[in-house]
């Protein structure tokens, strides 16, 4: 009953969140360094990228296991952990202090693969029970 295309898109997840961790950290630095970035807000963004960092590992770490073990509840608490990466998501695609447009495209990708994961973890779950 394990959902394949779910695990083949919590591995293409897994290697895209890499890439988009390595390119927010570098824009927020370049932003930092080019634009007059407010020291208060540079800590934050920070703090929360790298929230949403392990926030990612825990949430493919769940859906992975509770799709593997066909059990319902680790798959569940990695769409509610989904729910936080989306918010924070969308805090770095809307309320930082700087958006680029790459920024902008990162985000969009990365929103389009949560809610792609969510579908499909909607539908695992209820081919489990």
């Amino acid at each position: 009953l394990s959902s394949v295309p779910l695990q083949i898109l919590f591995y293409v997840n897994g290697i895209y969140y890499v890439f988009y961790f390595l390119a927010t950290l570098a824009m927020i630095v370049y932003k930092s360094q080019v634009f007059s970035y407010p020291d208060d807000f540079l800590g934050p963004d920070l703090a929360l990228l790298f929230i949403m960092a392990i926030l990612e590992v825990l949430r493919l770490y769940l859906g992975s296991k509770g799709n593997l073990t066909e059990e319902e509840a680790p798959l569940g608490l990695s769409l509610v952990i989904t729910v936080g990466s989306v918010i924070l998501s969308v805090y770095f695609l809307v309320w930082q202090t700087y958006v680029l447009k790459a920024d902008v495209i990162i985000n969009a990708v990365l929103l389009f693969t949560y809610g792609l994961e969510s579908v499909l973890k909607v539908i695992a779950i209820a081919a489990f029970v």
